[in-house]
């Protein structure tokens, strides 16, 4: 009995040892950097990238992955051409990865796979649309059979495999996941240092199996994220609607502040927006007369022509905005085009006019001093119209049976709501009362 328990002992010890052992080999091994490209390439994610590149060479990484999924670049060739220098000149090897399945590496950005020391695409990717070569030092544009191809046209994973464009394919299949491209990465010969990201063990049942080393992910942190996000063509052009009508909201009306504020808010995201994106200069200035055309109508609270012009002239604005770049259309989706026209469309027709002259009808402000004042009658009053009192245009209706003519003096008599009643000053027809 004794025997049997020593024996047990000493084999949970040496079972503890081994495992022991295959964690510390495992730990013994440095890391790899994953960095997350997403969305448009623009200053913020280049930054992230060259912030990565430092941060894996200065704590000891094997190598940095950059993951990326991105359909255009809003960089300047320049500053493109400085990113391929960085990563040329990185003191650790690069890889880019374009995964997971569905995305994709178009325009400046596909240009960086040049430069990067390994490449691979999960299944279900494409790469190109990349343009002119970019002149950047130490950097050699080698896509084998599909250099040129690339320059105009983009390439799926088995037509990138089967023309050269890619420094690792991996299987028939790619490189799914990022497990994958961790294993494809291990025993390659990179500047001269072997890579060596995969342990392997044997199993109580005699197979080996294989484990990749401890991986960091990176992404964006709240800030720049929060910035890369809003700096995107349809958040852009909907903060720039949202803010300037709210602005001129806090304008027009009796408020406490609040629109003021959430509308300076969205006009700042909007500014950063439209700082990163190709904009058309025409364009702005058409969304920026459509608001000044938009406030006419709004002081005197009836929607009229100029309604009508700042409408159209928005409408033109939103379709071109932005400008195309890289082959790449940023122009909103309709959805978000049918939102920010659709929603002016109804604030300045229905809500701005309302709000203004509600802000008149309320107690708190004050309406007596209205009654006895005089008009002009802007239309036919038969027996309601609109007049004007004061430099402004109300909704009015005569208190007589015959209708007041266009043009013609009134006096305001009373006030119902937001609704002035008026009477002719001169010549007068009698009450149908009256007359009886």
């Amino acid at each position: 009995m004794r025997k049997l328990i020593l024996a047990v002992t000493l084999g949970g010890l040496i079972l503890m040892g081994a495992q022991n052992a295959s964690a510390e080999e495992k730990s013994s091994l440095s890391t790899v950097d994953v960095q997350e490209v997403s969305g448009l390439l623009d200053e913020i994610q280049a930054q992230a990238m060259e912030d990565a590149l430092d941060r894996s060479s200065s704590e000891g990484a094997q190598a940095l992955v950059f993951q990326m999924n991105t359909r255009g670049s809003t960089l300047s060739r320049d500053r493109v051409a400085a990113l391929l220098e960085r990563i040329t000149a990185a003191k650790v090897p690069v890889a880019i990865w374009v995964g997971p399945s569905g995305s994709r590496l178009y325009g400046l950005g596909a240009q960086l796979l040049a430069a990067a020391d390994v490449t691979a695409m999960a299944p279900g990717t494409r790469i190109g649309n990349m343009g002119t070569p970019l002149d950047a030092k130490g950097v050699t544009f080698d896509f084998g059979k599909s250099t040129e191809i690339l320059q105009g046209n983009t390439l799926g994973f088995a037509d990138a495999r089967k023309t050269g464009a890619l420094k690792f394919s991996g299987s028939d299949q790619g490189v799914p996941v990022m497990k994958n491209m961790i294993f494809a990465l291990d025993g390659l010969s990179i500047n001269g240092k072997v890579l060596d990201t995969v342990t392997e063990k044997v199993a109580a049942d005699g197979q080996i199996e294989r484990e990749a080393t401890t991986v960091r992910f990176f992404k964006l942190g709240l800030t720049p994220r929060l910035f890369h996000t809003v700096s995107s063509p349809p958040l852009t052009y909907l903060f720039l609607t949202i803010g300037l009508a709210l602005l001129i909201f806090e304008l027009f009306t009796a408020g406490i502040g609040v629109a003021g504020f959430v509308g300076a808010i969205c006009s700042v995201f909007a500014c950063f927006g439209l700082g990163v994106l190709p904009v058309n200069g025409f364009a702005l200035a058409a969304i920026l007369f459509a608001m000044l055309a938009f406030s006419v109508d709004v002081q005197v609270g009836v929607p009229r022509l100029w309604t009508g012009v700042g409408l159209v002239t928005f409408a033109g604005g939103s379709l071109f905005l932005f400008r195309d770049i890289d082959s790449l259309s940023l122009r909103p989706s309709w959805i978000t085009l049918l939102v920010g026209i659709g929603g002016l469309a109804l604030t300045f027709i229905v809500g701005m006019p309302s709000m203004t002259r509600t802000r008149f009808a309320t107690p708190t402000i004050g309406r007596e001093w209205m009654i006895g004042a005089q008009g002009v009658a802007l239309e036919e009053l038969a027996p309601g119209g609109i007049v004007r009192v004061h430099e402004g245009s109300w909704r009015a209706r005569t208190n007589r049976a015959t209708p007041i003519p266009a043009g013609s003096a009134v006096n305001v008599v009373a006030i119902d709501g937001i609704t002035l009643e008026v009477e002719p000053i001169e010549g007068a027809a009698r009450d149908y009362r009256e007359r009886h």
